[in-house]
């Protein structure tokens, strides 16, 4: 009976979960997925413009103001921050931003929670890091190792590093919204 019970509140949970997932997708236009709403949430705080396909090679929009006005960029968001990136290697576009989570804590991944939350934020410039990674030997592609002192170079949240781009006060605060 104990599984009943304990099915029973999974059922409901999922239920909820499915209205939650129903609701974000009216806002985002797409489906309530991590990377639709990261690409969202950065399409706002960062002026960029999305491609209206979620299936465009290589990029998910372009910067539409300062500096980077024009460039492409993909955009990721993973709730942990495991020091790994997806990167292309047909049709890469000129920036990555990364929005990640926490750092993994040292408990087994075993009945973790993956909450999603913005806890930094990176800018890498394509040809930098592909150059480092294939200098350091390191596979570009899926799941590329990222070494620390690079993701530090990228910061531009909380701590800004990268001065390629610098944030307002007002894109500081809307970040924060989902810490």
């Amino acid at each position: 009976m104990e599984d009943v019970g304990r099915l029973s509140e999974l059922a409901q949970l999922i239920s909820e979960k499915n209205e939650h997932d129903a609701k974000i997708t009216g806002i985002v236009g797409r489906p309530a997925l991590i990377g639709h709403v990261g690409e969202y949430i950065a399409s706002r705080i960062f002026g960029i413009r999305l491609h209206e396909s979620a299936t465009h090679k290589g990029s998910d929009g372009e910067f539409t103001s300062g500096a980077l006005a024009g460039c492409s960029v993909n955009i990721k968001w993973y709730a942990k921050n495991e020091s790994v990136l997806d990167l292309h290697t047909t049709q890469p576009p000129d920036f990555y931003l990364v929005l990640t989570g926490p750092p993994p804590s040292s408990t087994a991944a075993k009945g973790g929670v993956r909450p999603w939350l913005i806890s930094r934020v990176y800018l890498f410039t394509t040809p930098v890091i592909h150059a480092a990674l294939a200098q350091s030997g390191a596979k570009i592609g899926v799941a590329s190792s990222v070494r620390k002192a690079q993701w530090i170079d990228a910061e531009l949240y909380p701590t800004p590093k990268n001065e390629l781009l610098v944030l307002s006060e007002e894109q500081r605060s809307m970040i924060a919204m989902f810490g």
